[in-house]
């Protein structure tokens, strides 16, 4: 696939790797669909990136308005091939706190953003793909999930959080083999600790703590090079049902 015929929707598309991504892809052509909660970030960055950039405010957990939406981006976009959920949150806290055990309902919505809205994304826009006319080696679409490296050794007060991303790691393989038949390869990123708006305002010991832990380069990640990797996992064909560690080697401790 060639990103200049990139048609794709990009949910967590107004703010961090989303945006990054976006701006990655319109840069070489493409023409993106912005997906998030946030009305005033999703118009402010439509606004920014230009005419190849469009918003729809979408709830990922709500699986009609998904469908709704992934429908609307291809029409307007006149094509659609590329799906990327970057829509996630935290949902920071321990099993058993100081206050006692977590709620169920703060564990089921990090659960439910994070991993139901990945797979109702991916699944409203590979029902839409499986019709694509087939390019080479008959590939009709591309699926970039976002996990994290916490799907792997998830640190204290992240249970909730790594169980979410370790459910997206876990239904890449399935999903690559099942969508095989139509064409459509299924990979996912897991990126180490990045710069997000979410690190902004840390203060800066705890900062300049948290790149010490990366091995090499000894920082934390740029969200363009969360946009790079997507457009390799877009680009290289060969590459399915897989999760690419982005991390500078990093490996989380317990806390």
């Amino acid at each position: 696939m060639r990103l200049s015929d990139v048609r794709a929707v990009i949910s967590g598309g107004a703010s961090g790797l989303g945006l990054a991504t976006a701006r990655h892809l319109l840069a070489q052509g493409a023409r993106v669909a912005l997906f998030d909660l946030d009305a005033d970030k999703g118009r402010a960055a439509v606004a920014e990136l230009g005419a190849g950039a469009g918003f729809h405010q979408v709830d990922v957990t709500d699986e009609a308005a998904v469908a709704a939406a992934v429908a609307a981006a291809q029409e307007a976009m006149q094509g659609l091939n590329v799906a990327v959920s970057c829509a996630g949150i935290l949902g920071a806290g321990r099993a058993l706190g100081r206050d006692g055990a977590m709620p169920l309902a703060r564990f089921e919505a990090t659960i439910r953003v994070n991993l139901i809205g990945s797979f109702n994304l991916l699944k409203a826009a590979a029902e839409r793909m499986q019709h694509n006319a087939p390019g080479e080696d008959g590939e009709r679409g591309v699926i970039v999930n976002t996990a994290s490296i916490a799907g792997y050794e998830g640190q204290i007060g992240q249970a909730a959080y790594s169980a979410s991303k370790a459910g997206v790691i876990g239904m890449t393989l399935p999903l690559a083999r099942e969508f095989a038949r139509i064409g459509i390869r299924v990979n996912t990123i897991a990126p180490g600790v990045f710069h997000t708006p979410m690190v902004d305002g840390m203060p800066q010991d705890v900062y300049d703590s948290l790149c010490a832990q990366v091995p090499y380069p000894s920082r934390l990640g740029k969200p363009e090079e969360f946009a790079e990797a997507v457009a390799f996992a877009l680009t290289s064909r060969y590459l399915n049902g897989e999760t690419l560690r982005l991390d500078g080697a990093i490996r989380l401790q317990p806390k």
